[in-house]
């Protein structure tokens, strides 16, 4: 039961963190654009492989962390809470979606192979400092230094294909230009409810754990 509670906070938390509009966001929506719902599919698939890569590397870097110093360990918890709190108050302030600055030449509808398409979703997602800070604040805050490391990454497969299953519907539904437009429209208010619910994540693991 200790296992699947900490499975459904992390969903809980990362579902919001995935929608949030970022760098990934960002090649996603230009591929569905440019090339239509393949290739995203793919480049969505080669960012979830480097999500894996991503909470591998930390659960490994937490355990050693964990066996050196406890104290260290609390002090990561933390920076963990402030960090969700800052994700949402700057997804909060963002204005909108900023599809507008993408712009689409002869060149870049070019075809693509799906292997490239792979290679660049892992490459956005590996290089991209976010989900490193995320990772690391949301492991540290939501699982226990005592789950087991194949626990935790079973926690990883499953936020990989969260995100997957996500930028695939990202893909589907933005190369429809009605939906695209609506979902670009509502862009500010979208970011309000995003950043609004990561604050409200970080305040209740503030408190909870200032309880423990």
């Amino acid at each position: 039961m200790q296992y699947i509670l900490e499975f459904l906070s992390l969903m809980a938390v990362f579902s919001i963190f995935i929608v949030v509009p970022g760098a990934d966001f960002a090649v996603i929506l230009r591929q569905s654009i440019v090339h239509g719902r393949r290739a995203p599919v793919m480049t969505g698939l080669g960012m979830g492989f480097s999500l894996l890569f991503h909470i591998s590397y930390t659960i490994l870097g937490l355990g050693l962390i964990v066996s050196k110093s406890l104290m260290l360990f609390a002090m990561i918890k933390w920076a963990g809470v402030a960090y969700l709190v800052y994700l949402g108050i700057k997804s909060f302030r963002e204005p909108g979606f900023r599809v507008q600055e993408i712009e689409v030449t002869a060149e870049d509808r070019k075809p693509v192979s799906m292997s490239k398409c792979l290679g660049m979703g892992f490459i956005t997602n590996a290089l991209n400092p976010k989900p490193v800070l995320f990772f690391l604040s949301l492991f540290s805050t939501l699982v226990h230094h005592d789950t087991p490391a194949l626990i935790q990454f079973s926690y990883g497969i499953g936020m990989a294909t969260a995100l997957v299953a996500w930028f695939a519907g990202v893909s589907y539904f933005f190369t429809v230009k009605a939906i695209r437009d609506r979902f670009i429209a509502s862009g500010k208010w979208f970011n309000r409810i995003t950043g609004a619910a990561l604050v409200g994540f970080g305040f209740r693991l503030a408190l909870s754990r200032a309880a423990d």
